[in-house]
């Protein structure tokens, strides 16, 4: 479908062989391989990795959670669901964790064409989101689920979701989740026809995804601003967005956008009576389609075909019309196969009923033994996270001293402060960056590259590539540099940085919102940064300032 490069298909192979290995063998040892795996992509925000002492529940439900993530970001989603199902009974509770996986499934399912299982997963993270009651949850949920009824071609369904996530995320501070909302919404509203409002959105979307500096999302936020443009007849201003959306759409892997921007150009040039600059963008649009197994879109590609060949070669035009007709049967098989699997469902609940009673009196049986086994996990599971978080606390804690030590040494090397800059406290003082034998070159890089991640964490831009863009290196040769002059790498080091400037806003600036501080800290979700925040010092940032 695409090409790929030989680095990105070895680490797909990896992966892949990886959990191969974890189903035939679900033991530690597999599955930290697997973590690590996925830490060297950076697709987990932090490595994960168990001791031998944890239950094989819990490496399961990680191991099978996370391989769902996977697949679903490498557009795997056969492969993607079949692990998200194999997770989601393993998350006992209604919790953030649960949530999660629901969430996950609820998309995978979206990408799948299967809308009854999509809004079921989504509905039913939406449940445990609404007992949370936190706003900026619930409104990521509600969009979650009206984008599942767009996906199944309900605007008026979506449209009541859609309502309540704007207003459940007017309640909150969170710039980046309105704006994909606000995204949404233009969609739901151009369905409906009422492309001014969908214009409206599309455009306060675009605005603030662009103050944010979020060029991917900014252009699918033009993407929908020029599908509005489409319902307002204004064509020639649609096809100047889409020209300009599709290579980054192109560049940024998301084929699915592509494709769809591929169909909407088609459309822009054939509506102004271009029908042979039209052909090739269809023809593109109805290959990914094909490939993606999309009927729906691809429908439209064909359609497309027809119209833009009808006057300019009557054999292409019947064969894309049979294509057209061929995948329209196809659509329309598959909808009756599921009312009819529906009807079948009704006609045999009284059957299950009984079943599900006989079933029922056999589990009380067991209950009592269930209950016990399962707070033997809890307590193993509390001990195993508490001790992670524990090592990883003084970890961090440990860096942030001596990220303040380095300053101190600078200050001392360029003449503008007094403070003693030998070490105090109980690390490890060997190669770190306040030791005199550490040479000065490794010292004024390590206080640059704090400089730099400063400088770059109210955008939140502060990944790996680009941080050694700033410092004019390849990010291969950031991390070995790193790795030499601090013993550490980027993540742990850019953690520290983060978790050291959010202490200090915290104690400094008494009247700032948490939300701002998760802002300048470079976190975009304020639940991200609470989450990150409280595994390094113990406590939520709320408690911290208030102590």
């Amino acid at each position: 479908m695409m090409t790929i490069s030989c680095l990105l298909l070895s680490a797909v192979a990896s992966v892949t062989a990886a959990l191969s290995q974890f189903d035939q063998q679900p033991q530690v040892a597999q599955a930290n391989q697997f973590f690590q795996l996925l830490d060297k992509e950076e697709f987990t925000d932090e490595r994960i990795q168990f001791n031998s002492n944890v239950p094989k529940d819990s490496l399961c439900q990680q191991v099978w959670y996370w391989a769902a993530e996977w697949y679903y970001d490498q557009q795997q989603y056969e492969q993607a669901a079949g692990y998200g199902k194999k997770a989601l009974p393993l998350f006992r509770y209604d919790n953030d964790d649960k949530a999660g996986c629901l969430n996950i499934l609820g998309c995978i399912y979206v990408r799948m064409g299967d809308i009854q299982h999509a809004v079921e997963y989504a509905k039913e993270c939406l449940r445990i989101d609404m007992k949370s009651g936190d706003d900026d949850r619930i409104s990521s949920s509600m969009n979650t689920v009206a984008g599942i009824y767009m996906a199944g071609h309900q605007p008026k369904e979506a449209e009541q979701y859609i309502l309540g996530a704007l207003e459940h995320a007017a309640k909150v501070n969170n710039p980046a989740r309105k704006a994909v909302i606000m995204g949404m919404a233009s969609e739901i509203y151009h369905s409906l026809s009422d492309d001014e409002k969908a214009l409206s959105y599309a455009e306060q979307a675009y605005e603030i995804d662009s103050q944010l500096k979020r060029e991917p999302q900014a252009s699918i936020r033009l993407s929908q601003k020029a599908s509005a443009l489409l319902g307002l007849h204004r064509y020639q201003e649609a096809e100047t967005i889409y020209r300009k959306i599709i290579p980054v759409l192109k560049q940024t892997g998301d084929y699915h956008s592509y494709a769809i921007a591929l169909n909407r150009l088609g459309m822009s040039l054939l509506c102004q009576e271009r029908q042979q600059e039209a052909i090739p963008y269809y023809q593109e649009a109805a290959m990914l389609f094909s490939k993606m197994g999309d009927l729906y879109n691809e429908i439209h590609s064909n359609r497309g075909l027809y119209e833009s060949y009808w006057k300019l070669n009557p054999d292409s035009a019947k064969i894309a019309l049979d294509r057209f007709d061929l995948l329209k049967d196809s659509l329309y098989k598959q909808s009756t196969a599921e009312s009819l699997a529906r009807y079948n469902a009704e006609f045999d609940n009284d059957q299950l009923l009984q079943e599900n009673e006989e079933v029922r009196a056999a589990h009380q049986r067991t209950i009592v033994l269930a209950i016990i086994v399962i707070l033997l996990l809890v307590v193993l599971g509390w001990w195993y996270i508490r001790r992670v978080h524990q090592k990883e606390k003084e970890h961090v804690e440990a860096l942030m001293r001596e990220i303040e030590l380095l300053r101190k040494v600078s200050k001392v090397d360029h003449g503008d402060g007094s403070g003693d800059p030998s070490p105090t406290g109980g690390c490890d003082h060997q190669n770190r960056p306040h030791d005199p034998q550490v040479p000065d070159e490794d010292r004024r890089f390590l206080m640059r590259v704090v400089e730099v991640v400063n400088d770059r964490m109210p955008s939140g831009q502060i990944s790996v590539e680009q941080i050694a863009s700033d410092l004019n290196m390849s990010a291969q040769t950031f991390r070995r540099r790193l790795q030499s002059a601090a013993g550490e790498t980027p993540k742990a080091f850019v953690s520290a940085i983060q978790m050291e400037k959010a202490s200090k806003l915290l104690k400094e600036h008494l009247d700032l919102p948490i939300l701002q501080v998760a802002s300048q800290c470079g976190f975009e979700e304020s639940s991200s940064f609470a989450h990150t925040f409280k595994r390094i010092f113990g406590m939520s940032p709320k408690q911290y300032r208030e102590q």
